[in-house]
């Protein structure tokens, strides 16, 4: 009697890819597609949009770019985390900050990689990530360790984040309801701590440093 191979197929590694670029978009679900183990089984260009295609898709890997419309990918990573934790977040980002490394991290994503590496070795991030490992582009991570924490609270960025577009200090006190002193103090000090000499400053540097 002949024995029969096992000709079961091997599993294949489900993605989901935020990426708010069409083109980008497009290109990297095809590259990865190319892959034998991999299958972009969902596509969205908006970051309010990754958690309902995560529960309907239910992928094994969620590949985010961090600057999307809607939410970013730091907050969808947190919210997938507690709506879906089987899925494996891995941030893929165009802007390699220290602080955004520390964000990811904090909330929950299992690898950090910057666009400009070759198809192949995102591929072998993405498996690497679903067998529990955790990938961080080197140079990334040592120069977060030399960054340091981000010396912000959590108050002194939302007042920095409302301060986009002209927004004067009363506009910013209603926004977060807050009191208008208040508001001049938390801005006083995330100035003092950017090293700064006002706000816009301020917010410019914070988002430079991936701290908002």
């Amino acid at each position: 009697m002949t024995e029969l191979a096992d000709a079961s197929p091997a599993k294949c590694i489900r993605v989901l890819l935020a990426e708010d670029q069409g083109m980008m978009r497009g290109a990297l679900a095809l590259l990865l597609g190319l892959e034998e183990d991999i299958e972009v089984v969902a596509q969205v260009g908006a970051g309010d949009a990754i958690v309902d295609a995560a529960l309907a898709h239910r992928p094994d890997v969620a590949l985010l770019d961090i600057e999307l419309p809607g939410m970013s990918g730091l907050d969808a990573a947190a919210e997938l985390r507690e709506q879906a934790p089987g899925c494996r977040v891995l941030i893929l980002t165009t802007f390699g900050r220290p602080g955004y490394l520390r964000r990811a991290m904090e909330a929950g994503a299992a690898g950090f990689l910057v666009k400009d590496g070759p198809v192949e070795d995102l591929a072998a991030a993405i498996r690497r990530v679903l067998t529990g490992e955790t990938v961080i582009d080197p140079a990334l991570a040592a120069a977060a360790l030399s960054a340091g924490p981000n010396p912000l609270t959590a108050r002194e960025c939302d007042v920095l984040k409302a301060s986009v577009d002209g927004a004067t200090v009363a506009d910013i006190a209603a926004k977060l309801s807050l009191s208008e002193s208040t508001v001049r103090n938390y801005l006083s000090s995330a100035i003092g701590k950017t090293g700064t000499r006002n706000r816009m400053e301020a917010m410019r540097e914070a988002r430079q440093q991936g701290w908002l």
